[in-house]
């Protein structure tokens, strides 16, 4: 049985700025509290260390979808199943709605404790909080 957490975020930056932090995959650790390191393995192949309360974990990733300014999707290539999309939406010049939708088995990514206590939606919420931040002085600060 797969859990999913889908989270939005509205940022006051366009949707460039909001863009180009997410296509930096190796980046993502900055504002994913979670995920301790991102290496690239090749152009669409990621190997992530990701942290959570309990478990250490580490898989292999690959990009399924790249539309610039639109949308990055990913999904594992092998061990825990997890896959996940964020979209990139332009409200006006200024700002941008992200969203992070999020799939994975529970007993793989999170040992079940996630699902059951929230963890997942907690992380997801803090992330887009720290995103939102990041993006927000990038573009005051350009």
């Amino acid at each position: 049985m797969a859990s999913s957490l889908l989270e939005a975020v509205d940022i006051k930056a366009p949707v460039a700025v909001s863009w180009s932090l997410w296509a930096d995959v190796e980046r993502w650790p900055s504002f994913l509290s979670h995920v301790k390191h991102v290496d690239r393995i090749d152009a669409t192949t990621f190997a992530w260390q990701v942290s959570l309360p309990g478990a250490d974990k580490s898989f292999v990733a690959e990009l399924t979808e790249v539309i610039p300014e639109e949308r990055i999707a990913w999904r594992t290539t092998g061990g825990v199943h997890h896959a996940g999309v964020v979209t990139f939406h332009r409200l006006h010049a200024t700002e941008s709605r992200v969203t992070l939708q999020v799939e994975y088995e529970p007993k793989g990514f999170v040992e079940h404790v996630g699902a059951l206590t929230n963890l997942d939606a907690t992380l997801a919420n803090y992330d887009l909080g720290e995103f939102q931040r990041m993006a927000e002085h990038e573009f005051t600060h350009h």
